[in-house]
């Protein structure tokens, strides 16, 4: 038997992955500095995201790391592609840095949510399975 709330968490995970994945494209666009306004809209669109599903995601599961502060404060050092444009390399590198060890922190949550469900799943299967035996 599926569990609706985990299988919705692991969805809005997979999801906000792609958000990272997103802002991580920026700070590469970032670095080439070849960008238009639009750029910096959808910017601020995946900066908007991640910062209030991190708080969904945060009231919905208890989670050591990435910690609250770490992804406002990376999301906080990037204001915009123009800002993050006119970065030395050393700075860029830092940011791509924390944001990969974020990046990773939410890969690892998600596997234990996947594993999580696996196993409710595999009970799920167990007790169907002896149900029917019992007839």
């Amino acid at each position: 038997m599926r569990n609706p709330k985990l299988d919705r968490l692991l969805l809005q995970l997979e999801n906000y992955s792609e958000c990272w994945k997103q802002f991580n494209r920026y700070l590469n666009q970032a670095r080439t500095k070849r960008f238009e306004p639009e750029d910096e809209t959808q910017f601020l669109e995946v900066k908007t995201v991640l910062t209030q599903e991190l708080e969904m995601i945060l009231a919905a599961v208890e989670c050591t790391m990435p910690t609250r502060d770490d992804v406002l404060a990376l999301i906080g050092n990037a204001p915009s592609l123009r800002y993050l444009s006119e970065q030395g390399e050393g700075n860029l590198r830092g940011m791509e840095n924390q944001w990969h060890k974020i990046y990773i922190a939410w890969q690892s949550l998600l596997g234990q949510l996947k594993v999580r469900q696996r196993q409710l799943d595999s009970r799920s299967r167990l007790t169907g399975f002896l149900a029917r035996d019992k007839s």
